[in-house]
């Protein structure tokens, strides 16, 4: 298992997470060196993580519910030995007013749930809102995802 080797395992039904999945896979690259694979967990259900080093989950959220294909990734891996990643897409995050409670809600309850997942580092991002497929709200701030996963590199180096 290399210490470059990196994992992005995103749900995403509209695709704004996807979008900021191959954002942090852009700056863990190029910034930071890493070999870094994306799947999406709608198509690939239990994607192998042994080659893994680094391990980044990320959702969106969709009334007021965490993707079940991220829930389930979380759940039915073992992340012994792995620096793990978590983040979410949630038009809540994107509000400085409910900024904390998305985070409470979304990462710190779940995760709860699952004690054998110890995050380095969590991260809760504004999300995008589609009505028939016109988007109708986007909360999204690529500059503090960049920000994010420059960190991110920077924690994951840091455990390498």
């Amino acid at each position: 298992m290399s210490e470059n080797k990196t994992l992005i395992a995103y749900a995403t039904k509209g695709g704004a997470t996807e979008e900021v999945a191959i954002k942090i896979a852009e700056v863990l690259r190029q910034k930071h060196g890493f070999e870094v694979d994306l799947v999406n967990l709608r198509k690939n259900h239990h994607p192998d993580i042994s080659p893994y080093k680094n391990v980044v989950v990320g959702s969106g959220v969709r009334v007021q519910r965490v993707y079940k294909e991220a829930v389930r990734f979380l759940e039915k891996n073992d992340f012994e030995g792995k620096n793990v990643a978590f983040f979410i897409l949630s038009l809540e995050a994107g509000n400085p007013k409910s900024y904390d409670g998305a985070v409470a809600k979304y990462i710190e309850r779940l995760l709860e749930k699952y004690p054998h997942v110890k995050p380095v580092a969590t991260e809760a991002f504004g999300g995008r809102m589609k009505i028939l497929g016109f988007t109708v709200a986007d909360a999204r701030d690529f500059g503090k995802v960049e920000t994010w996963a420059d960190n991110l590199g920077e924690k994951l180096r840091s455990k390498a």
